[in-house]
């Protein structure tokens, strides 16, 4: 089972709760697809997109789940990000996560291996 993560506002999140379905943050909606990071992407991705931001939350899923809507395309350096084509069921998630800030500003992150 191959994990990814999605970093995302908590209030964005609690909307979603309510709707039933993450349709997406800003970034995702201008990009048309929800972007994702792999255990080894997801602190890159908290450093460049989210440095010094909190009331964050990550939420991990289990891309097979998303079938043929999950695309893994090139991004930074080449590497392989997983990106959704699809709205993103809250049900789908296996867990989420608080999502702090260290003292020196960067954030803590629970064991990726769950």
């Amino acid at each position: 089972m191959a994990l990814i993560y999605k970093i995302l506002p908590r209030e964005l999140w609690q909307t979603a709760q309510v709707e039933g379905v993450f349709k997406g943050a800003p970034v995702d909606l201008a990009d048309g697809y929800i972007h994702f990071s792999t255990a080894t992407q997801a602190l890159e991705t908290a450093a460049k997109h989210f440095k010094g931001q909190d009331n964050l939350l990550l939420a991990a899923f289990e891309a097979e789940s998303f079938g043929d809507a999950m695309k893994w395309e090139p991004s930074r350096g080449g590497a392989l990000f997983p990106h959704l084509y699809d709205t993103l069921p809250v049900a789908s998630a296996l867990w989420v996560s608080e999502l702090t800030l260290g003292e020196d500003g960067t954030h803590i992150f629970p064991d990726l291996d769950q």
